[in-house]
């Protein structure tokens, strides 16, 4: 790879820093709002419980790297992904299959998160940025571990709700 202007491989990495700080903010709001609705599947919501406090570690983390650069976060993309979880969850809510819906979303959502750290670390590499590479790499590894939980686990969810349904019981949440 030819050699990259240290100021455009700054420039992108502190974007993507404040990017996934705000996707990260995003993911919090998702999980609280699925959070509120696992009553009938407490194995879930354990899981969920886990991965918000990694993920408040991943903003830690962020918040770090984004220190070390005295570069802040963006509060407008913050607020703006938060509004945007709360909503996305709340589109599933009146789902009769909503366990169902957020699973996929869940799975989907953990793996673009896992991407823009597998980006995050190439930006990284390229600038000789090693400092915030391993940060980077314990984040990645907790959004490929909780992708990986939701792949396992889809389909003993979707059996699970198939029989609360067939009884008559709520199978929603």
């Amino acid at each position: 790879m030819a050699s990259l202007p240290q100021d455009v491989i700054l420039s992108v990495f502190v974007t993507g820093l404040k990017n996934a700080h705000a996707v990260e903010h995003q993911a919090l709001a998702l999980i609280d709002r699925q959070l509120d609705h696992l009553a009938n599947y407490p194995d879930v919501a354990d899981r969920l419980r886990l991965h918000r406090g990694e993920t408040e570690q991943q903003i830690d983390r962020l918040e770090e790297i984004l220190d070390s650069f005295n570069e802040s976060r963006s509060m407008l993309k913050d607020a703006a992904l938060t509004f945007s979880g709360n909503m996305a969850a709340l589109g599933h809510v009146f789902a009769p299959d909503e366990i169902l819906k957020n699973s996929f979303a869940n799975f989907a959502f953990e793996n673009f998160e896992a991407a823009s750290y597998k980006s995050l670390i190439t930006i990284a590499d390229a600038g000789n940025l090693s400092s915030a590479t391993s940060l980077l790499t314990r984040s990645l590894d907790e959004e490929l571990a909780m992708a990986a939980w939701v792949d396992e686990n889809n389909a003993a969810l979707t059996r699970r709700y198939l029989e609360r349904r067939a009884a008559g019981d709520t199978a929603s949440h």
